[in-house]
């Protein structure tokens, strides 16, 4: 007989005895999988049982039932991360995993698992934390030592380093814990890391933590410290790493700067400075002082004492050093600060950063008499940290007080003794105990002090709101931990203990590692040195400005992040830290590069990053959006970190609204101590998603706890962008210098820092000539330059799908992949192209350089370095010509940005067009305007200044580069594996100023010939790809050069029916040479007899929107052949230009087919695909919204949250691009409504919701399809009003002009209403507003 295994499941992880959650299943079988003694017999029995819920014996552990043959484990869940089993076998040999030296044996002296009971709820939890304890407390079953201060024999002492095994083990162990919170334990760069410290242990006794460790041990010993009450705060604990202070001045000025940072004007900030680690017990870093800020104790020749009696010893101590006090009731006392085991020196606080409250009461006005006042900063620096085997004997911390910890040192007997004036005060009996007068004066006391704290805005905590704060931090370490140390008798609050919660909790008391330490007063063992003299005592006591300045400008890290598809993101992001070096060490990084276990860490972070397409991340941001989304799920929503989402519109949000006082076992808590501000970048053309990656990390980083130092920054490309980013820059970088308490400077220093022109001259740069060397390939510089491995396709055809008669061309261009494996492609992903500019605008800016160089030798570009040393720019390939660099590095046809500008002020030799060139550089509303209206290339610029005299080296090195195009992908792997097609609008237009403007890569493709080489690489559009399931129904909505990705899907329909059907069709040369109309790549749908792959396939219809059929109706003959095998079941079209016709849309071609639409949609969970430019796709999400409305299934709030709902499940995809052939049409709109004022009026009169006589939502919509219920009419969306404010051009400047219309509805025979409105300058006054009609 197989015996049985009995689980006894130590966590709450468990859902019932014998139905274990999915986590308690997953570490049963990993330890199953790693117990070799075992793993060769097969579990047959199995029984769960949930220690908290189970009945226990006498020792406390819980009972098994009898079975004829059992072997018991222990299966522990100390977090969501870590977890061990015990098994004891039936002769009593202890298994464990995942190594038995890993984790520490069961304490022997008692049970294996406590039960804590709350006396007042009659709740009980089981601590098995508390196994992990390295430490034995020295209480016994005859004895308790829970009272004492300090428990013998755990006094830290001063008796050299500990033995390398020590040191060894606990380092191990410290590492194991630090790597699991990353979720890489057991990881190479763990095991790499402790090879290295057990490296470092043997050759020294000791090792360097790095400042992550560091930050985490710190956090891990506040939150393991168990007589302290407000430890919730734990994560949130700022470090201020001083392991590179040498002498007492180091110290000091650190000390004097984390005085400054946890200040914070009263808004107090945990922090905690380390300084460097003991290493022999000879020369250790200390801190005198009990705590960093104290009042001085001065005893009297009659015992009586001035001052704080708890203080007189080191009073004395620093009087012996040279020290004289004022006297007083609070003078602050200096600090002493030893250095490397040196005699102390002494260092007096400076008063400006010592803030004090003068205590009053909110009652009693005599209270002020008693000239009372407490320091606002508690920060404990007598303690010895202890983190991973090494020691810190100098760590002060703090936190903020709780009222009654004041409020006790003003009323103890052997401290201020304040409760006998105050109840003389209020006239209580002090003659007999009795009368409770103590009890009555220290509630007086306590009050004045919490009024005080909150009249003065200081932070302080009463003991009510910190026993809650406790309670809840118990819950949590119970959920994450099993279990939490807490010293019962210093918790309970000193006052009104009993009425706390914190009091009926019954807690356990033990130490875990990283802790803090007592440690022995450093005066007790310190041999002093010779007496100084009075002359080199005034030398360190004096605060000399040279010192004050070095303090004050001690500099915090920085970490700058961007993700960009063009550059512009980039530039932003270097700019940024020209401003923070000014004042922080700041550093710039892509999001691709940065390693994401360092944001737990972060102290400051600025974001700049632009939002790709439709709410997508760029490609070096998609990794970083990932992972932090992924964060954002609890570990019970099984979220897949290769599939999640990034976005505004993509991002799942949480079932359930995040109390305040809940903590994510994820990130939540981590998080708290990050500082950020994120500056976004995009195109007020894509609508709602605007900027919507940026938005999103704004968001995430804000809910994980992160403090948002400055508000969202939004730069708008077509309007304003430069200006909304140096707003922002300038106001989040005075922001981080007020959160960090460094002085900021004066305005005009940082906009001079934001607008100095880069350290471009023409001293500094310069070209090389060599006809020697050999230029390398343009496909190896192109990947090389954009950190990408581009793939050189091969053109196959180029061809027009426009009849010749059109004025327009859309081509069908085919690409040849031939072997290469790294081009596979899913149906809706983008091939991006790197274009070439036009040969001949490219000779006439050769033509036009002032320097007149070769272009077509060999050159390299190189800059004169700091050290004064040539070296090549690695911006620019390092070998190439200068023509090949202006037609495929350099990009020449984009508009000049400000910064470019700049520059040019210098090389006009004309005044006039300095004069001009200086007010565009500073890119206010004359540069945005000179950008609309002219959208000047390079060589237009030249032409418009003929005095510029422009170098190459200047173009080389400050241009952007010519970035690549994403094309949605035309084709279907399925169908024509080694080719790729893609469908391409050739854009022209004209300017405002009338000039022609041709798109660079459209009408670079369309000049191509067969055999030519396009450089490319794949763009995954995770967010467009067909649903998994065949017989989900596809709606596809894409009108003109939108039907792109549509033609891959109804080839991969095609392709997928035919393998169903077992009707696979091999590419043959006789296959190659039938003429399929248009593009057709493979022989029609032909199934096997009789099989109907209706049942496996939803329906796929199709809505395309053309001007002409005769003229623009791309794949025409391709669309009849799809409908006439079935791979396509509808498709309906639309033309906007039909002769003798009225205009029509998709939009409205859906409205016909609404009935049929919301069948698809509602009934079969139908999957919606647009692709189009921005004002397309936003009109078909309003006729969908406006379809659910108007045919009674929704009211209006409830259809807006459906559409948004089905975008965030993955039910309604865009592809949205911004460049198409009414591209100045939508730009000019939408940077009017950026640009200036505008007033929209909406009368909203949706009707209600239609009674349906209790039918389904699937019956309805039948009855809508047939017609029985709703007739097909026009869309009522009410009255719909705008009045846009008319230009400065069309309306005199002063002059005020009034606008008076009248509106008629729809069927009405006669107005039915006017609005009137006065419009004066860039302000539009509406009037009045009249309606006939008493509905309106």
């Amino acid at each position: 007989e197989k015996p049985t295994f009995v689980i006894v499941v130590h966590s709450k992880l468990c859902m019932s005895d014998r139905d274990p959650s999915p986590r308690i299943m997953d570490l049963w079988r990993s330890w199953w999988t790693a117990t070799p003694a075992k793993n060769s017999q097969q579990v047959t029995n199995r029984l769960f049982i949930d220690s908290s819920s189970s009945t226990t014996n006498a020792k406390g552990d819980p009972k098994i039932p009898n079975q004829h043959k059992k072997i018991v484990l222990s299966l522990f869940i100390d977090d969501r991360k870590a977890s061990r089993v015990t098994q004891m076998d039936t002769k009593g040999q202890e298994w464990e995993w995942p190594s038995p030296k890993a984790i520490p044996k069961a304490d022997s002296n008692g049970p294996s698992f406590i039960r804590l009971q709350n006396l007042l709820t009659s709740e009980q939890n089981t601590d098995t934390f508390h196994q992990q304890a390295l430490t034995t407390q020295s209480c016994t079953s005859k004895r308790c030592l829970g009272s004492l201060m300090q428990i013998p024999n755990q006094c830290k002492r001063q008796n050299g380093l500990r033995s390398k095994e020590l040191v060894m083990k606990e380092a191990k162990e410290f590492l194991r814990e630090y790597y699991a919170s990353l979720r890489k334990e057991n990881t190479e760069a763990h095991l790499k890391r402790e090879a290295d410290v057990i490296d470092e242990i043997q050759a020294k006794g000791i090792y360097d933590l790095t400042e992550q460790e560091l930050t985490y041990g710190a956090r891990l010993a506040w939150r393991n410290a168990s007589r302290c009450i407000g430890r919730i705060q734990w994560a949130n604990l700022h470090l201020i790493d001083a392991r590179d202070a040498v002498t007492p001045e180091d110290m000091y000025e650190v000390i004097i700067n984390h005085l400054k940072y946890a200040t914070n004007k009263g808004n107090l900030r945990s922090a905690i400075t380390i300084f460097p680690p003991r290493c022999d017990g000879l020369h250790d870093f200390r801190v005198w002082n009990i705590q960093l800020i104290r009042y001085a104790g001065y005893e009297q020749p009659d015992g009586s004492v001035i001052g704080d009696p708890a203080n007189i010893e080191f009073t004395k101590i620093c009087q012996s050093y040279g020290w004289q006090g004022k006297g007083g009731m609070f003078d602050v006392l200096p600090l002493l600060l030893q250095a490397n085991g040196s005699e102390p020196q002494l260092f007096e606080i400076p008063p400006e950063l010592v803030l004090e409250v003068p205590i009053s009461h909110p009652e009693y006005e005599w209270f002020e008499k008693l000239n009372l006042r407490w320091y606002a900063l508690p920060a404990v620096s007598c303690l010895l940290l202890d983190i991973g085997g090494i020691e810190f004997p100098a760590c002060p911390f703090n936190g903020w007080y709780m009222v009654t910890e004041i409020g006790r040192d003003f009323g103890d007997i052997n401290r201020y003794n304040m409760c006998k004036p105050v109840a003389e005060y209020l006239k209580l009996d002090t003659r007999s105990e009795t009368t409770l007068w103590r009890d009555k004066a220290i509630v007086e006391l306590n009050r004045a002090v919490m009024y005080s704290f909150l009249k003065h805005k200081v932070t302080m905590v009463d003991h009510h709101s910190a026993s809650n704060s406790f309670m809840q931090h118990l819950q949590n370490e119970q959920k994450l931990r099993g279990g939490c140390p807490a010293d019962w008798v210093w918790i309970v609050p000193p006052i009104s203990g009993s009425t706390t919660k914190v009091y009926h909790q019954e807690m356990l008391n033990y130490k875990i590692k990283p802790c803090f330490e007592y440690q022995e007063d450093p005066w007790k063992i310190h041999v002093k040195g010779t007496q100084r003299k009075f002359r080199d005592i005034a030398k360190l006591v004096v605060v000399s400005a040279d010192l004050m300045g070095k303090v004050l400008s001690k500099r915090i890290r920085a970490t700058i992040l961007y993700a960009t598809e063009t550059g512009t993101s980039e530039r932003y992001a270097k700019r940024l830290k020209k401003l923070l070096d000014i004042k922080f060490d700041a550093k710039v990084m892509c999001m691709e590069d940065y390693d994401f276990s360092n944001l737990d860490y972060e102290k400051l972070i600025f974001i700049v990053t632009s939002t790709f397409g439709n709410a997508e991340a760029p490609h070096n941001g998609e990794e970083f959006g990932r992972r932090l989304h992924y964060r954002s799920h609890s570990v019970d929503s099984q979220m897949d970190l290769n599939t999640s989402r990034t976005g505004s519109l993509h991002l799942p949000r949480r079932k359930t609204k995040m109390r305040d006082d809940e903590v994510d076992d994820r990130a939540s808590a981590s998080m708290r101590n990050l500082k950020y501000s994120v500056f976004a970048l995009g195109s007020r053309a894509y609508g709602e998603n605007f900027c919507a990656f940026g938005r999103s990390l704004d968001d995430l980083l804000h809910n994980f706890g992160g403090e948002r130092i400055y508000p969202l920054g939004e730069g708008d490309e077509l309007c304003g962008q430069e200006e909304s980013f140096r707003t922002w820059a300038g106001e989040a970088f005075r922001a981080a210098c007020d959160t960090f308490c460094i002085d900021t400077m004066e305005d005009s220093d940082a906009a001079v820092s934001l607008v100095s022109i880069p350290s471009w001259s023409e001293k500094n740069f310069r070209l090389v000539f060599n006809e020697k060397k050999t230029v390398i390939g343009y496909m190896e510089a192109l990947s090389k330059i954009h950190s990408t491995q581009l793939q050189p396709l091969t053109v196959i055809s180029v061809t027009n799908l426009q009849s010749p008669s059109s004025q327009r061309s859309t081509i069908l261009v085919k690409l040849r992949t031939g072997n290469t494996s790294n081009l596979c492609y899913l149906p809706g992903d983008h091939l991006s192209v790197f274009p070439r500019n036009d040969p001949e605008m490219v000779q006439q800016l050769l033509d036009k350089l002032a320097d007149k160089e070769p272009s077509d030798i060999a050159a390299q570009l190189e800059y004169l370095s700091n050290d004064g040393i040539w070296t090549i720019d690695t911006y620019m390939p390092t070998t190439f010509t200068l023509r090949e660099a202006f037609l495929r590095f350099v990009d020449i046809t984009s508009p000049p940005t400000p910064q470019f500008l700049q520059h040019l002020t210098n090389l006009a030799t004309d005044k006039n067009d300095r004069d001009r060139l200086a007010e565009l550089a500073k890119g206010s509303k004359e540069y945005e305007d000179w950008k609309f209206w002219r959208n000047p290339r390079i060589i237009d610029l030249i032409e418009e200044f003929p005095s510029l005299q422009l170098p190459a080296t200047l173009l080389l090195s400050k241009l952007p580069r010519l970035k690549q195009r994403y094309y949605s992908i035309s084709s279907s792997m399925a169908m024509v594996s080694d080719e790729i097609h893609i469908t391409v609008s050739v854009v022209t237009y004209y300017t405002k100023s009338g000039k022609l403007r041709r798109g660079t890569c459209s009408n670079w493709l369309n000049s191509l010939k067969e055999g030519d080489i396009v450089p490319c690489f794949i763009r995954a559009a995770n967010g467009f790809h067909l649903p998994e399931d065949h017989s989900t129904p596809v709606i596809m909505i894409g009108p003109g050069t939108g039907i792109a990705p549509f033609r891959s899907f109804w080839q991969q329909r095609i392709s997928d029916k035919n393998r169903e059907a077992n009707a696979f069709f091999p590419t043959t040369k006789e296959h190659e040479n039938t003429e399929i109309p248009n593009g057709i790549d493979t022989p029609p749908i032909t199934p096997t007899e009789g099989e109907d792959l209706a049942t496996r396939f939803g329906k796929m219809v199709l809505f395309f929107g053309c001007r002409e059929s005769t003229k623009d109706d791309i794949y025409k003959k391709e669309l009849e052949e799809c409908l006439s095998n079935g791979a396509l079941d509808e498709v309906y079209k639309a033309y906007s230009r039909e002769l003798n016709k009225p205009k029509q849309y998709v939009q409205d071609l859906m409205k016909d087919h609404g009935g049929d639409l919301l069948h698809m949609i509602l009934d079969e969970d139908g999957h919606i695909y647009v692709c189009g430019d921005v004002s397309m796709a936003a009109d078909v999400s309003r006729t969908i919204q406006n379809l659910l409305i108007d045919y009674g299934l929704y009211n209006q709030e409830d259809a807006i949250e459906y559409i948004k709902n089905m975008k965030e499940t993955g039910r309604y995809h865009e592809d949205i691009f911004g460049i198409t052939l009414r591209t100045g049409e939508v730009t000019e709109r939408i940077r009017k409504t950026a640009q200036r004022a505008w007033v929209m009026i909406r009368k909203h009169n949706f009707r209600k919701s239609h009674e349906t006589n209790g039918d389904t939502v699937v019956e309805l919509v039948g009855k809508v399809r047939i017609n029985k219920t709703f007739d097909k009419r026009p869309l009522d969306r009410g009255i719909s009003v705008d009045v846009v404010m008319r230009t400065e051009d069309e309306v005199p400047e002063l002059k005020p002009q009034s606008i008076s219309r009248l509106f008629s509805m729809p069927g009405s025979d006669g107005p039915t209403m006017s609005i009137s409105t006065s419009f004066s300058g860039e302000q539009l006054n509406l009037s009045s507003i009249d309606s006939p009609e008493n509905e309106q």
